[in-house]
């Protein structure tokens, strides 16, 4: 058996191909690192009625602010009411919203597969292909790691499916802007007459 990945390729049993960039917005919110942050922010969405596609936190660099990643489903509510909602949230730093075009995303994927002797070489095969790592051995399972865009992630998942997924567990999407690519001085020279 031969395993191709064709990037972007996803079928429509593929989460993301139904849900598409139109849908949904992705906001980076900057908070005080306190506790109870992330419970207002959920009550707030819960109350309104506004639907979290997902959701990732960690503390930043500076151990006094987590960055929280939410993926909001547009159709629940409009981008303007909900960060207007936000900012009226005492912790809350900095919200910025992430175009998909100007932004990285990044997902991780943990699975548990069946993989016994017979098909073993064809998940192996398959991990390596989505730059993933066996992170544990089974007698009859394997459990691999993967890491990348949300597309990449829906691909890697609908193709382990076929081995028979024991357990699946995703982190939801990071994303932060990409960074500029031109350098002030090269900006301010483009564009002049000589």
């Amino acid at each position: 058996m031969s395993i191709s990945y064709i990037p972007g390729n996803g079928s429509s049993s593929d989460p993301s191909a139904s849900l598409g960039v139109m849908h949904h917005h992705v906001l980076s919110v900057l908070v005080e690192n306190r506790a109870g942050v992330l419970a207002r922010i959920a009550q707030l969405f819960s109350r309104r009625g506004y639907n979290i596609f997902s959701l990732a936190v960690a503390p930043t660099d500076d151990s006094r602010f987590s960055r929280i990643t939410i993926v909001v489903d547009v159709d629940s509510a409009p981008l303007e009411q909900i960060t207007k909602q936000l900012h009226k949230l005492i912790n809350v730093i900095k919200i910025s919203e992430l175009d998909p075009a100007e932004s990285v995303e990044c997902e991780l994927l943990v699975a548990t597969v069946n993989a016994d002797i017979s098909a073993r070489g064809h998940v192996m095969e398959l991990v390596a292909l989505f730059d993933g790592k066996i992170i544990d051995v089974g007698i009859d399972k394997l459990t691999v790691l993967a890491t990348g865009e949300p597309n990449k992630i829906d691909d890697f998942s609908e193709l382990l499916s076929s081995f028979g997924i024991v357990e699946l567990q995703r982190t939801g999407r990071v994303a932060l802007a990409k960074l500029e690519r031109q350098s002030n001085k090269l900006k301010n020279t483009t564009g002049r007459a000589g």
